[in-house]
């Protein structure tokens, strides 16, 4: 069991590194995509977290929501943007929380989901888009909060899954260009 964990990480790592010095491989490489999101895989440990689910203070929860008609009259500046901006808003009430926060499962899932959240934040800040006006990271919708760990890793696996997806799968005719 240890030694299949090893080889996944390794295989995860591997990927990722090839996602992160070149982050158009991330977009025309499904595997590494799906490598990297692994929030199935903490879902799985949270459930070995007896009485650790809910979380002393609230977490701020991304914009996951998914307009399909505005998404896609967005340029795709304003659509990074807007899953960078929901991405940073997560990330950051995940240091706050874990920072008044005493060691334990929540803790290290946090610790897990943070260390995953900047490895997307790397890779959509290096993406190369075409030229259009600068966009700033915006929230498209207002945050709510909660203080289920269920209810975060719910919400980020829904921007990872909805937003994002559909947002790379629109930049896929790249990838016969490079």
């Amino acid at each position: 069991m240890a030694l299949s964990r090893l080889l996944l990480l390794f295989m995860v790592a591997s990927e990722l590194r090839d996602a992160e010095t070149k982050p158009i491989e991330f977009v025309c490489n499904k595997g590494a995509r799906q490598a990297i999101n692994i929030v199935a895989e903490l879902e799985s440990a949270l459930s070995e977290c007896y009485g650790s689910t809910t979380l002393s203070t609230p977490v701020q929860l991304p914009c996951n929501e998914l307009h399909v008609a505005s998404w896609e009259n967005k340029s795709d500046q304003e659509k990074r943007g807007d899953i960078v901006a929901s991405l940073k808003l997560l990330v950051e009430s995940v240091k706050v929380f874990k920072a008044q926060s005493q060691p334990g499962c929540a803790a290290s899932l946090l610790q897990r989901l943070e260390n995953n959240i900047n490895n997307y934040l790397l890779i959509l800040t290096h993406l190369q888009l075409s030229q259009g006006p600068a966009v700033s990271p915006g929230l498209s919708c207002v945050p709510r909060s909660t203080q289920s760990l269920s209810t975060v890793l719910l919400n980020y696996n829904q921007l990872i899954s909805g937003k994002l997806e559909r947002f790379v799968i629109n930049l896929e005719d790249r990838c016969n260009s490079n």
